[in-house]
């Protein structure tokens, strides 16, 4: 690169300091994509046009002497999942093929606000369902540090971004892990805010209790900057929180544990976690109490169930949520020869779009919102997620945040696991409680497996408390020192 670049934050800087220009960065992020792209499959689109042209505009408002925002001239790689005017919206799905938005989700608005440079749209599990970026209708994506390994999903695609170097921030989104798993798996800081936190419109929704856009990024620093840049009350989502951001980006400037209480959930440490996954938490926890923190033990009995319940809330909502995608509307029609009925039409147009994990996740969900079954199935899942609730709340009596593993194996080769669904979904049993509670997590990486493979720790914190995260994430982040890079 033509530039020293070490961290957003350095860069936007940089820019702003004149020291080199937006297009200069714009242009050598732009390569690395093309240098980099066709082995990884971590794009679905690149705005090359866009991207120097937005550059160009932070250059010339700069030379004007203009007041520039917190990401101006920042290149930022966001999920295909989250509108964008003038640019493609697949959600990784055949269903959504060539169709171009005629509007930005709020994520991205505030993005173009704060004069990022959206530099493309990334690869994702299909409508986000997935944990390996193995279900896009568009091919996988591949691990950077091991190019026949899973990135971990559904956001892959902008976790290997990031790690890749492809970009110094990307928006992801998160209904049970998918932020914080592909981070642990690539090696870098990812964070799932609070639920409401960030706004949903122009998201599409998966399952609408659950979904929370938040950032990636290769410090904890670049994530609270960027983190800041999304959040805030958006009225046209009715989800969204009427409340101050939290100060995150402050946290991160001043992350000091001296008296902080982590607690260690008990039921997401031990059996089922690989033996690395273990030793480096252990070794995480040890270098935190050394800055300072008081490392405690929290149990949250009903963990166990959590799995379950995500499994019954997530498909029944995506069923609700998919119903749009039938042929008649927008997007991709089969079959409409004039001597279909409208039905028939609607049937062969989401076999041929939807592939085999929408699918089994739409029927899942149909079946447990069907008459007779609601009560024993939808009905008792929400009654877990409260008891799951009711756990954080007495674990935040004992502790501030609480730690575990962020996955309970490093990346795994692709291929491994897609044909078997609970394997797959297991990769989750750590991030899913957060989700079906509401509140925010982070994974920072805290070393290798004995393969050279990155590894994660997971922090959360209640409702509203993500500057928490920070303070924890930041000073964990300071005491490893990580710095290695595929």
């Amino acid at each position: 690169m033509s530039f020293s670049y070490t961290n957003a934050v350095d860069l936007a800087a940089g820019i702003a300091a004149g020291d080199f220009s937006a297009r200069e960065v714009a242009t050598s992020f732009l390569d690395r994509i093309a240098e980099t792209d066709d082995q990884l499959n971590a794009f679905l689109a690149v705005d090359v046009s866009g991207a120097l042209a937005t550059a160009d505009a932070i250059d010339a408002a700069r030379a004007r002497g203009e007041a520039l925002g917190p990401l101006a001239g920042v290149p930022v790689a966001v999920k295909d999942v989250l509108t964008t005017k003038g640019l493609p919206t697949t959600c990784g799905s055949k269903m959504l093929e060539g169709w171009i938005p005629a509007y930005d989700a709020t994520v991205t608005a505030n993005l173009r606000n704060a004069g990022a440079v959206i530099i493309g749209k990334t690869n994702m599990d299909e409508f986000a369902m997935g944990s390996s970026t193995e279900n896009s209708a568009f091919g996988p994506t591949r691990n950077p540090w091991d190019a026949g390994r899973i990135p971990g999903g559904s956001s892959g695609g902008s976790a290997v971004a990031v790690a890749a170097r492809q970009a110094p921030l990307s928006i992801g989104t998160d209904t049970g892990g998918s932020i914080r798993q592909p981070a642990a798996m690539t090696g870098v800081v990812g964070v799932k805010p609070t639920y409401g936190g960030v706004s949903c419109y122009g998201l599409v929704a998966l399952a609408s209790s659950l979904d929370q856009a938040g950032p990636f990024a290769t410090t904890v620093a670049d994530a609270a900057m960027l983190h800041a840049v999304m959040a805030g009350h958006d009225p046209r989502d009715s989800t969204s929180i009427d409340a101050p951001v939290p100060p995150v980006v402050q946290a991160a400037a001043n992350p000091d544990v001296k008296g902080m209480r982590i607690g260690v959930v008990k039921q997401l440490t031990g059996e089922g976690f690989q033996r690395e996954v273990r030793e480096h938490f252990q070794e995480s926890l040890d270098a935190l109490a050394d800055a300072g923190a008081e490392i405690v033990e929290v149990s949250c009995p009903h963990f166990e169930y959590a799995l379950a319940a995500y499994y019954l809330i997530l498909p029944s909502e995506a069923s609700s949520n998919l119903a749009k995608f039938d042929a008649m509307r927008y997007g991709l029609r089969v079959g409409d020869d004039g001597d279909r009925s409208v039905e028939q039409v609607m049937a062969l147009t989401r076999e041929a779009g939807f592939g085999p994990e929408v699918k089994r996740r739409i029927m899942l969900g149909t079946y447990a919102l069907s008459s007779g079954y609601y009560d024993a199935y939808y009905g008792q899942a929400q009654k877990v997620r409260t008891l799951i609730a009711n756990d954080f709340a007495a674990a935040f009596s004992q502790a501030d945040v609480l730690a575990t593993p962020t996955a309970p194996t490093t990346a795994f080769p692709l291929g491994e696991k897609v044909d078997d669904p609970l394997s797959m979904y297991l990769q989750d049993i750590a991030t899913i409680p957060a989700n079906l509670a509401g509140i925010p997590g982070m994974s920072v990486p805290v070393g290798l497996d004995d393969q050279g493979l990155p590894i994660g720790l997971q922090f959360m914190a209640p409702a509203m408390a993500d500057d928490r995260l920070y303070v924890a994430g930041g000073a964990l982040e300071a005491a490893i020192g990580w710095e290695a890079r595929p």
